[in-house]
């Protein structure tokens, strides 16, 4: 039997030095070091019996919707509005084309995306109404859900406590005012809030990495903002998938559509404020920079000439900031920060546009698990207190609006025609403007957590700390790996 040479010592009878590490994979980080400012890996930090107790929210918060739904007339709890308005402009683009943008749903509604979203619309226009509501409330859950599953993978939570958390962060998200008024009025928004969120959450390595992002440009507006976010954090690659993804969609348009797309494109349709309500910016469902200025005495004179310069302001600093968080190693706040920012600086933004704040509430209860002593309960409070304030509340708790979800929005600020939107003050002020109000404290929280987390990010030339033997073992491993 061949004898296991010892390894050999030098004079001195210590081991001999370990070779110096070769450079360690691309992607590879160091097992127990983090870079200041950015959360450590999420492994077993909620009880055993977080699972269970978060399915049994899950099942009441579903439960209690069903049987909100059952036990009302679909009038107060589910009327597909907006959903009526895809359904007619798919038939329209189906049978009469050319009327798609000079139509009327009612007097003052119109048709208000692009082609490429009438050509999706159309395809859904085949189904027949009774399953295409359904479907259309079905898949809106699944979206938010999904959402809020794609949050926590991003943020590092696997297994059990990843479901336990999506569970319970799922189960208040379902019962805030701008989620139940997507469902009631069968709004796209959870839907495309979900492709945004999955294609971001995407490793950047994959090729079609913001597809996604320009899918959902195309069909709306408003996530084009994820482009230059993506640029300023670095996914240069991912942030030119979207631009072509959403140039694709408008080719598509205008091949299919021609004329219809020369109106949105070419004749500033979709620059018209007048296109797309009847109400005005003073409407309360409208939770934008633009109408909170609207609603206060400077609304009387012009207010666009400032509203350009505000939202100037909160989109380079809403951009800069949700960069920062994403170069500190914090990509999910960075997306969310973006998609606030988004939503303040849009002209519209009906109080369903605020679904955002379902990532968000997942953001805030990752941050408090993982925090410490006070701080843990202060995060607590604040995830707590913006789940309170965009929760749905019923109204009434008797006749036949009985507990009928209806937020917050309004409810102390009493009921003013619309010529007395620029006398509001007090309580109305508030109250009309609670969702955009609300919006701006979690922006200037976000500003606050991404300045903080670039202070304490890692300077160049600090080097990274000294290796344990383990991961010292690991590292040689990898060294070793065939390539």
């Amino acid at each position: 039997m061949a004898q296991v040479e010892p390894v050999p010592a030098d004079v001195t009878g210590a081991q001999p030095a370990r070779p110096p590490l070769r450079r360690l994979p691309p992607g590879y980080r160091q097992p127990g070091h983090q870079p200041p400012g950015c959360p450590p890996p999420a492994r077993q930090l909620l009880p055993r019996w977080a699972l269970s107790a978060a399915v049994v929210l899950a099942i009441l918060a579903v439960a209690g919707y069903a049987a909100d739904i059952a036990t009302h007339a679909l009038r107060f709890t589910l009327t597909w509005f907006d959903l009526n308005i895809y359904n007619n402009a798919g038939l329209i683009t189906r049978h009469h084309p050319d009327s798609l943008y000079s139509w009327q749903f009612l007097p003052g509604v119109r048709y208000l995306y692009t082609p490429f979203a009438a050509l999706g619309f159309a395809a859904g226009s085949l189904l027949p109404w009774a399953v295409l509501k359904w479907l259309m409330t079905v898949a809106s859950i699944a979206a938010m859900a999904a959402t809020v599953w794609f949050a926590f993978g991003q943020l590092g939570w696997r297994g059990r406590d990843r479901a336990a958390l999506a569970l319970g962060v799922s189960a208040v998200a379902l019962w805030t005012e701008p989620v139940l008024r997507s469902l009631q009025v069968g709004q796209i928004e959870l839907v495309l809030m979900a492709l945004v969120a999955w294609d971001l959450c995407q490793p950047g390595n994959r090729r079609w990495t913001g597809a996604g992002i320009g899918l959902a440009a195309g069909i709306k507006l408003v996530p084009l903002i994820f482009i230059p976010y993506l640029l300023l954090a670095g996914k240069r690659r991912q942030a030119a998938v979207a631009a072509a993804g959403f140039a694709v969609t408008v080719a598509a348009g205008f091949a299919i559509l021609p004329r219809q797309s020369v109106t949105w494109w070419l004749s500033g349709y979709f620059l018209h404020a007048g296109n797309f309500s009847s109400v005005g910016f003073g409407s309360l469902l409208n939770q934008s920079l633009l109408a909170l200025i609207t609603r206060t005495p400077a609304g009387t004179g012009p207010v666009t000439v400032p509203w350009l310069v505000i939202c100037a302001l909160v989109a380079v600093a809403g951009l800069l900031a949700a960069a920062a968080l994403h170069r500190c190693g914090r990509p999910t706040a960075g997306w969310v920060t973006c998609a606030v920012t988004g939503v303040l600086i849009s002209p519209i933004s009906w109080d369903n546009h605020w679904v955002w704040i379902v990532p968000l509430l997942a953001v805030a209860a990752d941050t408090a698990v993982r925090a410490r002593g006070r701080a843990r309960r202060w995060y607590w409070a604040l995830a707590a207190v913006t789940a309170a304030v965009f929760a749905d509340w019923p109204r009434f708790l008797s006749g036949q609006r009985a507990f009928v979800p209806h937020g917050l929005v309004g409810f102390y600020a009493g009921r003013h025609p619309k010529t007395d939107i620029f006398h509001l003050h007090g309580a109305q002020l508030i109250g009309w403007n609670l969702f955009v109000l609300a919006g701006l404290v979690i922006f200037a929280v976000l500003l606050a957590a991404a300045a903080r987390a670039w202070r304490g990010r890692p300077r160049l030339g600090a080097g990274p700390p000294a290796l344990t033997e383990r991961e010292h073992h690991l590292a040689d491993l990898l060294n070793r790996w065939p390539t």
